[in-house]
């Protein structure tokens, strides 16, 4: 097992329904990382925006994005981690992936559909419940909405990181920092929430405050919240995970239950 995970955030303005523009923005600042990182995570619909126009803008696996995917984390030798529209038998999903410098990867479709912006009218809803195994440790995937159902992210499969992409707007963005800082607690992990910034094609604000939290709350980042356009690095130890669970080993007095 690597001992440490070095991550990069990549908080950031998207161009609305616009993936031509969205990747090489992206690929820019994926090629501006000169040090060696295991991760580079992208917000929620990373090549788009938060739009429920799929029919124009989504992608099949195996596309453009997917390719753009596979050059970058071969590219920068680590995952690339992000969501986009997918096409697959005339559904519609908001598809994390999660791409390896091999080529190969793992996907999770988001759960909880945002029903405020008529989500799941649009998309249909991912039932399969992951976990990642990544140099060691066993990552979590989830997307935006999915903060806000603690059940849907319990930590009984003892997962060491927690990771949201997003597009959570300012309004409520107080929601957003208080439920990253919860989850980290409340499961014991390390949790990790990538936002946008900027405005979308539909006039809503998005602040960033993307942030990493360890096992008992605390900040990761040196600087937190960001609220600009930012490449955001940290370092995640295991042994702060191991640490804290062995001193304090609440998490074997979960309560049993299986996700169906």
């Amino acid at each position: 097992m690597k001992e440490t995970l070095d991550i990069v955030l990549l908080q950031s303005h998207l161009a609305w329904e616009n993936p031509i523009q969205n990747r090489a923005a992206f690929a820019q600042k994926i090629n501006s990382i000169s040090q060696k990182v295991d991760l580079i995570i992208l917000p929620e619909m990373f090549t788009t925006g938060f739009t429920m126009n799929a029919i124009e803008v989504a992608e099949k696996m195996g596309e453009d994005t997917l390719q753009w995917l596979e050059k970058m984390a071969k590219s920068a030798d680590c995952a690339i981690v992000g969501s986009i529209i997918i096409e697959e038998k005339e559904n519609y999903y908001n598809r994390l992936v999660f791409m390896l410098p091999d080529g190969t990867c793992e996907v999770y479709d988001k759960h909880q559909l945002f029903t405020l912006a008529k989500e799941q009218e649009v998309f249909t809803a991912g039932q399969k419940d992951i976990i990642i195994d990544y140099k060691g440790w066993k990552i979590k995937p989830l997307i935006c909405y999915d903060l806000r159902f603690p059940v849907w992210a319990r930590n009984t499969s003892g997962y060491d990181v927690l990771l949201y992409v997003a597009s959570w707007p300012k309004p409520r963005i107080d929601a957003w920092d208080a439920l990253l800082k919860a989850r980290a607690i409340e499961n014991m992990c390390y949790c990790i929430g990538v936002n946008r910034v900027g405005l979308d094609g539909k006039g809503y604000e998005y602040n960033g405050h993307s942030g990493i939290y360890d096992v008992l709350g605390d900040s990761v980042l040196e600087e937190n919240p960001v609220e600009r356009e930012a490449i955001l690095y940290a370092t995640l130890d295991i042994s702060h995970v191991k640490k804290i669970r062995n001193k304090l080993p609440f998490l074997d007095d979960k309560d049993n239950f299986k996700l169906i």
